[in-house]
């Protein structure tokens, strides 16, 4: 069984002038680091993290992801980045998101969309939302249905589909520009927590263009070029 999302990487040039900018703007702290590579702890057990195209796998670029806030600290993060940036809002039923672009052209959502907690903890609270770039929808819709997401939304005119495990949602994006006219990441690379990770791998051992254990989990890269590992 699948999930939350413990990582999301996102291909950067240069690491100081992004990580300032998550760190100055977004309250995150940095949890590791090397010359290549930056960990931030965005909440609740997950991290961002900003790599340098060094190897693979490499970050995803020109990635829309969204953070979980706390409902009643949404209306804190407008206040503070209004000032700062020229922010759009979405209404989602009783759940807003506003949108901002990183230095990097990453559409980062934040959302009222986590549990309360006291109006002076503002903080985030993981990532619960990536969107991935696809050729196609169909196939890749079976890909991610037959690794234990859920379809719960399509697109009117079929060019999106999302899917959740529970934990996570994914959103499969034909090539086109979304809301805050964003796109959907190429070769992206996210963790996902996962009950069995080897399990789950086989799940799609056929349709698979690599698999790798590594460390405590497995890492797959779909047929889309993305790469997800999969971490007890």
């Amino acid at each position: 069984m699948l999930d939350v999302c413990r990582w999301l990487t996102l291909e950067v040039k240069y690491l100081d002038p992004i990580v300032e900018f998550y760190r100055e703007h977004l309250d995150v702290a940095v949890v590791s680091g090397t010359d290549d590579e930056c960990a931030l702890d965005v909440g609740d057990g997950c991290e961002l993290r900003l790599r340098r195209p060094s190897g693979v796998p490499r970050g995803g670029l020109h990635t829309h992801y969204a953070f979980a806030c706390p409902a009643n600290v949404y209306d804190a993060w407008w206040a503070e980045l209004e000032a700062e940036f020229e922010l759009q809002e979405v209404e989602f039923g009783s759940m807003r998101s506003l949108y901002l672009y990183d230095p990097e052209g990453n559409c980062v959502e934040i959302a009222g969309a986590a549990a309360d907690r006291p109006i002076d903890d503002p903080t985030l609270s993981g990532i619960f939302e990536v969107v991935f770039e696809v050729e196609e929808l169909s196939p890749a819709e079976s890909f991610y249905t037959d690794l234990g997401f859920e379809i719960v939304d399509r697109g009117e005119n079929r060019r999106r589909t999302r899917l959740t495990s529970g934990g996570l949602d994914i959103e499969l994006w034909e090539p086109h520009l979304g809301l805050a006219d964003a796109r959907g990441g190429v070769h992206v690379d996210v963790g996902i927590e996962a009950g069995d990770p080897e399990a789950a791998a086989d799940a799609v051992a056929e349709r698979v263009t690599k698999r790798e254990s590594v460390g405590d989990g497995v890492r797959i890269r779909d047929p889309d070029g993305h790469y997800l590992t999969f971490v007890s």
